[in-house]
């Protein structure tokens, strides 16, 4: 596949998945068979179906792609975009699989789409389809709490998830897993805390583990902490939005520049993330925000000089192109694929260290596997132990101050210490507990490969080398 394409042409999204597998197992030991079995997508469910919106049947095309099973159910978001085709699916699809084994859920690893522009609809008309499309993906159990377990995806959001939750429980009344067969749903509706923000905050992690490397800052030729890092982001959507809005407000991050479908803003002082989102829900784009310089053209910001650049929206924008002119030293991939395989090399080459987007962006499925685990559990987590908790903590508080006044030592707790530490833990601390343990976690995988062995130049090929050493185990356990 790597030679698919003339050299001089950009390799498709499906390619560059594949130019990094080969070049991850030209590094490891898998025999030919395993490392065909891990390479190619299993099963693609490709639907035609019709709805009678607006006085007339509009016909819709629709993909369930499933990329390995080694690990049942298998997990992956629906995308709701006029680009969906089968091999973008396939291409997410596989990197579904190595970014579960990366961070350790126990997903196989699976991906959907619509061509559809959801714009173009109402609100109802919206339903229909996605109950429709869920009909026909749920009656052959490509959708199921055991078997497929989909998730929001750009285009899609809690809203869409909701409604193929209830589809699916309209057609299978008895199970009482049924609210399972899909997560990012809202809370409301069997939705965890912390769902929606969970690929922002995990990017926000990502970034404070890399900064805890020094080794690996030193790499990008950084010091210090994340404080005034100066961070560019390309498209403010939910991904974009979160981590934008996290690294400024709780890591001292300045956002210069943000990129939108119609052009950019920068401002070297730092732009007001939340106000920027204002501005987009009102006016539909970032035209005319009055505190910041607006560029026409967005990739004038892309190339702009920065410490950290977030790419959060499509794949394939940063290619061979345009990526000498890129000056981030640290590149976070928020998006699935947004550097390409022919950019990838030009980055390395130019000593930019990339955090990939199999870890990066993990956060989502992180706390969807945590979902999923609620829903099949059927309680809410923090339920049986928070008050638990306090009242431990409140015992040992109660002790200090008793020890104080009777010895007259004069000890005072610090302001606001007691509330804090007297609180115990609710769904949404554990769940960014857990969050913050995963992206910890697997970061530490990665950085040892990338560390430990000469012939590992960079963080993707390291990703790489730890999902599918994994996915290969698993199948090795079964017996492959």
């Amino acid at each position: 596949m790597a030679d698919a394409h003339p050299r001089n042409m950009e390799p498709t999204f499906r390619e560059s998945v594949d130019i990094m597998f080969n070049r991850a197992v030209a590094l490891m030991d898998l025999s030919p068979g395993l490392e065909q079995k891990i390479r190619v997508c299993n099963a693609t469910y490709t639907v035609r179906f019709g709805v009678r919106l607006r006085g007339t049947i509009h016909t819709f095309t629709g993909y369930r792609s499933v990329h390995s099973e080694h690990m049942e159910p298998v997990k992956g978001g629906i995308r709701y975009a006029m680009s969906v085709n089968q091999d973008e699916v396939e291409a997410l699809a596989a990197l579904m699989t190595y970014k579960c084994a990366l961070v350790e859920t126990p997903f196989g690893g699976s991906k959907g789409g619509l061509c559809i522009d959801p714009r173009q609809w109402e609100e109802h008309e919206l339903e229909q389809i996605t109950r429709r499309f869920a009909y026909e993906l749920a009656k052959r159990d490509l959708i199921h709490p055991a078997q497929n377990v989909p998730a929001p995806d750009m285009g899609t959001s809690e809203r869409e998830m909701a409604w193929i939750a209830d589809q699916y429980r309209r057609m299978n009344t008895t199970d009482i897993n049924a609210n399972a067969c899909v997560t990012g749903k809202p809370i409301n509706a069997g939705g965890i805390a912390g769902r929606t923000e969970a690929t922002g905050r995990g990017v926000q992690y990502a970034l404070r583990e890399f900064f805890r490397h020094p080794d690996d800052m030193k790499a990008a030729g950084m010091t210090g902490t994340l404080s005034g890092k100066r961070v560019i982001v390309q498209g403010l959507g939910n991904v974009g939005y979160h981590a934008a809005k996290f690294l400024q407000e709780e890591d001292g991050c300045i956002i210069t520049g943000i990129l939108e479908r119609d052009g950019a803003l920068y401002s070297e002082h730092g732009l007001d993330v939340e106000a920027v989102k204002q501005w987009i829900a009102n006016h539909g784009g970032v035209s005319g925000y009055p505190q910041a310089n607006h560029h026409a053209d967005g990739s004038d910001v892309l190339e702009t000089a920065c410490d950290i650049l977030i790419p959060a929206a499509m794949e394939g924008v940063i290619n061979k192109e345009n990526a000498p002119r890129i000056k981030a030293p640290l590149i976070i991939e928020a998006a699935n694929g947004p550097i390409t395989a022919g950019a990838d090399e030009i980055l390395r080459d130019m000593g930019v260290v990339i955090i990939p987007d199999m870890y990066a962006n993990a956060g989502g499925v992180t706390v969807s596997y945590f979902e999923w685990v609620k829903n099949l559990s059927h309680i809410r987590f923090g339920r049986m132990q928070r008050r638990q908790e306090e009242s431990r903590h409140e015992l040992l508080v109660t002790e200090l101050e008793r020890l104080s006044a009777d010895r007259g030592l004069g000890w005072e707790l610090s302001p606001n210490f007691k509330d804090r530490y007297l609180k115990g833990a609710g769904e949404l601390e554990l769940v960014r507990s857990g969050l913050d343990d995963t992206m910890r976690t697997a970061y530490q995988a990665m950085s040892e490969v990338w560390r430990e062995r000469d012939d590992v130049k960079d963080l993707r090929t390291a990703a790489y080398l730890v999902s599918i050493g994994r996915v290969a185990s698993s199948y090795r356990a079964k017996g492959l």
